[in-house]
This record gives structure tokens, sequence and C-alpha cells, in this order.
């Protein structure tokens, strides 16, 4: 299958305009923008030379671990699965290699795990998590593979007896077993296995530290300081009674000598947040090993990702908030399963609420649950605020970042050739058909995302410090350059300086820091570059939620720079698609968008969050040009013809 040529730019205008100010101070370091292709003749990435490079100097910030400033920004994926994991195997995809993962993110042309085509990045990613469930890890693959220490035990033999001929729909038989045990919905499967059995024959004793070792040698084979970075790193995949989401992903920025000393904590192990919290405190301790772990997906997590009570039914209070937020830094707030920023039934007013909105729980269930303050990020940010006013701690006090969440072993997420979160959803002739989450279907997947990281290098630690720093934002894809500051003496000249790194660093704190108070209203200075593969810009909003005298909360958005000179941001952009060829132009919008903002409405007694909205101009959803290969009304794909991509910030909080 050929790469379609839906969604190709027509026009270069607004990207010719990199002769003014920002040609010099906001430009990707290593990847300045990138798109996946499904075709053994896509170009080969661009050489070093070839590439933009970042020449902000930053003056006055706090320093990370190598001593410099966070000069650099840095995309990447953080949240990816091979073969390893025991849904992407039993969902038909063996294929779904270390060796491939790797290959694909640093920009070499693989096979694609899924389809059997090649693919490839235009733009190589420059780091990148596998991030298998660790419930069971590898098991599976070496069941097939004939590994004595798996398929001589009780629940080997079953499981082999069930899928003689490892077709499509023995081995999903195999995994409905698992998933029939695991939900509790019955006590012993069809097959006569238990989920103490499971657990015996498949995860306990030792069983999944042959491909933990895997694991953290291919990472460290992989890794290239300077180039392209690889964090071990794995995914705990908690899910109570009812199909909430739990799920954390966990990473590292050491390498196999310190992953080595432990084996990676499984919902198997516990599925409370706070026994991994605990877990992560011992194990540090006790290895020199340092993590992060990111909630993922809090729109499928049924009112528990920001919860006002623990998993074990006790108020949540400063011990609670404290452990989190020493482990929890950041959260997963877009991806393949929807976006998770706000909904707009929580946020009636923002006419941008509605952006790939996914509510299927993840049980094989028909319905759509109602929306929850404990499921979106605003609405989270928003709680924190009243439960630091409550407890004195803030528990949500996160950054944003976007990743995949990809089961076919490669991280493709462009809207013109998206590969899908699995195998069911892998092609446009498959994506009418269910997916076994809740009652969603392949185009309920949306194409996302990816994480932009300010850091001084491309190295572990490095990126690393700036998940810890919070110094990181969310993309649904696109790698849109951002900068967000904060502070008291930042002035509209700020916007336009030659450096604006310097100004932002100096009189004001990044996205991801905290505001104390100063004389007068806080200003924020919001600078945004296109990605140069992509779309032109729309507007710069940013977004604000206030804890109230009475302790409720508010929010309110602002418009704070429009493209095409419009001064009203109820006023749209226009929409340049075409319905009946699925492609664009860039002939609206503009290829950036900064300014010095001052909040209006300014309370010095209310703790508030500020975060910045980078908006695309509308360009086509991969589900168009799907329904116009296929030849099917775009109706059937229940999703839109278009949509606005987009870039989060994470916050800066204001502290009375």
């Amino acid at each position: 299958m050929q790469q379609t040529t839906t969604g190709k730019r027509k026009s270069t205008r607004n990207l010719l305009i990199a002769s003014g100010i920002w040609a010099l101070t906001l430009v990707a370091a290593c990847s300045p923008g990138g798109q996946d292709t499904e075709t053994s003749k896509s170009p080969a990435p661009a050489s070093a030379d070839e590439q933009q490079t970042a020449s902000m100097t930053t003056v006055e910030a706090t320093t990370d671990s190598a001593g410099g400033y966070p000069d650099r920004v840095f995309f990447g994926d953080t949240h990816l699965h091979t073969s390893n994991s025991m849904d992407v195997y039993l969902f038909d995809t063996p294929s779904a290699t270390l060796d491939t993962a790797y290959r694909f993110a640093k920009g070499e042309p693989v096979t694609s795990p899924t389809t059997g085509t090649t693919w490839q990045l235009k733009t190589p990613l420059d780091f990148l998590v596998v991030a298998d469930h660790s419930e069971m890890v590898g098991s599976i693959r070496r069941l097939y593979e004939g590994d004595p220490e798996i398929a001589e035990t009780k629940t080997g033999k079953a499981f082999l007896g069930a899928s003689p001929n490892t077709t499509g729909k023995e081995l999903l038989y195999v995994y409905q077993q698992i998933a029939l045990i695991g939900s509790g919905l019955e006590d012993e499967s069809p097959l006569g296995i238990t989920m103490g059995q499971l657990f015996s024959d498949l995860h306990a004793d030792g069983k999944i530290q042959t491909a933990w070792d895997e694991n953290i040698k291919a990472a460290d084979m992989y890794n290239e300081p300077g180039t392209f970075t690889t964090l071990i790193g794995w995914e705990w995949s908690s899910q109570p009674a009812g199909g909430a989401n739990l799920h954390r992903v966990i990473f590292m920025p050491q390498g196999a000598d310190v992953a080595s000393r432990f084996l990676p904590f499984s919902a198997l192990d516990s599925q409370d947040p706070e026994d991994l919290w605990a877990w992560l405190d011992q194990t540090s301790a006790a290895s020199s090993a340092d993590f992060v772990a990111m909630p993922h997906n809090p729109n499928l997590s049924l009112g528990l990702m920001f919860p006002l009570e623990t998993l074990s039914g006790e108020p949540v209070d400063a011990a609670y908030a404290q452990a989190r937020m020493r482990w929890e830094p950041v959260v997963e707030m877009t991806q393949i399963k929807g976006d998770s920023e706000t909904h707009p039934l929580l946020s009636p007013t923002d006419e941008f609420a509605d952006y790939e909105t996914y509510q299927f729980v993840m049980t094989p269930i028909a319905g759509t649950p109602d929306p929850k303050a404990g499921d979106y990020m605003r609405t989270g940010l928003m709680r924190g605020l009243e439960l630091e006013n409550e407890i004195g701690v803030n528990p949500y006090k996160t950054g944003m970042i976007g990743a995949t969440d990809s089961h076919t072993g490669i991280s493709a997420i462009d809207e013109d050739a998206f590969a899908g979160k699995g195998q069911k959803d892998s092609r446009p002739e498959l994506r009418s058909n269910p997916t076994g989450i809740g009652a969603s279907r392949g185009w309920d997947m949306g194409a996302a995302g990816f994480a932009g990281v300010w850091a001084t290098e491309n190295t572990r630690q490095a990126i690393f410090d700036a998940f810890k720093r919070k110094e990181v934002y969310a993309t649904t894809g696109p790698r849109i350059t951002v900068r967000f500051f904060g502070g008291f003496g930042l002035s509209q000249a700020d916007a336009s300086a030659a450096d604006i790194a310097g100004p932002g660093y100096k009189k004001g704190v990044p996205m991801g820091r905290d505001l104390n108070r100063g004389d007068g209203a806080p200003s924020f200075l919001v600078a945004a570059m296109k990605d140069p593969n992509e779309a032109n810009l729309d507007r710069v909003q940013i977004v604000k939620g206030w804890l109230k005298a009475d302790g409720s909360t508010e929010e309110r958005i602002y418009d704070v720079a429009l493209s095409d000179g419009r001064t009203d941001g109820s006023v749209p952009v226009g929409n340049t698609v075409d319905l009946k060829t699925g492609q664009y132009s860039n002939d609206i919008g503009a290829a950036q968008l900064s300014a010095v903002w001052e909040d209006p409405d300014f309370d010095a007694s209310q703790p508030s969050f500020y975060y910045a909205r980078v908006l695309q101009i509308p360009t086509p959803r991969y589900s168009l040009p799907n329904a116009i290969e296929l030849g099917i009304d775009l109706e059937e794909t229940g999703r839109p013809a278009t949509i606005q991509e987009r870039a989060y910030t994470s916050p800066i909080w204001y502290s009375p």
C-alpha cells in the first residue's frame, strides 16, 4: 500500500516568513517536523547539517543536571508497545520487535508488523521509551516460541492447546480467556485457568526476567547520547473493577546496569497507585534508580485519575499528595485513545473542547460513561487547587505531554499515514470493525501524540530532568515548537526579542513552575512556531483556572495571538480542506505567533494556573482520506472530516 497524497501541502507562503525574528529564536533542535509515510520510496531522514538547529540563549534559569539551560526542544514518544506486551502478541502482531521499534524511531525504513509494507518517518524522533506492559511481560511470546519454562506449565499447555495453529482467531480466544479472569468477571476461564494459576505460570518466580533483560539491553544498545535517546521503562496497567484506567508509564534515566537490579512493578503485584509509589520509594533507595511515573488516558479512568478519595476509600490527604507529586510530575494527556484536556460537557464555553473525544471504558462492554471531573486534565488541575486549599498540598500540580500508546511496534501517527493503535485498526479497511475496547471502532482512535521537551542536550539525564522540572509539553502529533513563560516584569517588547528565551528566564519562570506574588498582575510570554512539514497556526490561547473565595473553581480561555490580522477570536481562521480530495493549503494561518499577555481578571488572593494552547488551521483527519480511498461516505466513520491539531504547554501556577 502506497502513501496517499491526501493532505499534501499546496502552498508554502507562510513558511517562507522565516526571515523574521523567529527564524533566529524559535527553531526545533533536532527534529523540525515529522510525518509518517507508508512507502519504501520515502525520503531518507535529513542529515544533521540539513536539519534546523536552535539558537535560543537562556540566562539566569534553573539549570538542569548538565549545568546548562534548556535551550533546545526535542520530540519523542514515551509510550510504545512491542510483542513483549501480552496484548500486542495476542492481537496477532508477533513481529513487533524491539529492533523494529527503535529502528523506526531513529528514522530507518522498517517492515510494518501489522501491514507488511515499508514504513519510514520523514524525520526521526529524538527519544523513545518502549513501555511494554509489565504484567507477564514477554511470557506470551516465549510461550509460542516454545520456551519450556512457560510452555510446560498448566497455563502454557492450555493456551497452546487452544491455539494449535496460532491463527489470529485462536490468539484472540486466548486473549479473551486472560481478560475474562483478569477482569474478575469469572474466577476460572473455560480452559480451567484461574488468576492465581496464570500469575504463577506466566509471571511469578522470575518468569518475566528474560524479557526484562531483553528490553533493557536493547535500550542500551540503541542509545546514542546526543543523537537518539532511549529511556528504559514499562507500563503498570492497573485496571480496578469496572474497567477504570489507572495505568502509568514509568521510565528512568539510568541504564541496564541499574535496571537489572529489579524487576518492574506490575498490576499483578498491586492495582493501587499508592503501592506503586511505595515500591518506587523502596526500589530507588535500594538500587539508586530514579523514576518518573506518568498517568495516561485520564479520560478512561471513570473519575479515578484525579480523585478526591484514594482507591481504598480514604480522603486524599497531604501524604497522598506528596507521594504522588514526588513520582508523578507529568500526565500523558493526549494519545491514540483520545484527548484528555477537557470535555465539552465539563467546559461548555470552550468552543474547541470537543477534540478527539473518546469515552469508551477499557472492557468489552457497550456504552459511554458520563465525563467526570476526575477524568480530564483541566478539571484535575482545578481540583488540585481545591485540595491544596483544604490539605495544604496540591496533588495534581502536573505537567502535560502526549504519546502514542501504539501497539503496532511503530510510532506512526501522522494523519496521512496512521498505523492505528493495533492490528485491529491498522489498515483503513479494518477501521469499521470493533476494537474490543467498549463499543469503539477503529475510526474512534486518534492519530496522536508526541512529547516536546526543553533540554540542554539529547541525553537520558537531560531528557529525564526536563520531565522532573515539567518543562515539557504535549502535541497531538505535529512538532509545533512552543515557549511559555510567566512573570511580573515581562513587556510587549519581549515578544519580539531576538532572544525570546532570555527575557523569559530572566524576568519569569518557564512552563511547569510556580509564580509567587509580585507587583500587579502577572504577564505571560508565549511563542509558537509551526512544524515545518505541517499546517500553519490559527491561534495561541491561554487557559486559566482559579480558586474563588468560596472554595469553588472557575475557568476562562483567552485568545492572545491570532493569525491573519484578526483581533476577534470568534472569527474563525477559515478552512481550506477540499472534502473531495482531502487536500488543504497553507494559504491561511501563520508560521509563527507570539505575544505578551497580562491577565485582565487577576485577583492576587486567588490561587491560579495558566497554560498555553496552540491551534493549527483545520486539516484533514485521517478518516477523510481513508473514506475517500475506500469509496465510502465519511458519515460511516462517525468522525469529522477535519480537525485542528494542537499543542498544550505544562501550566504555570500562581500562589498568593
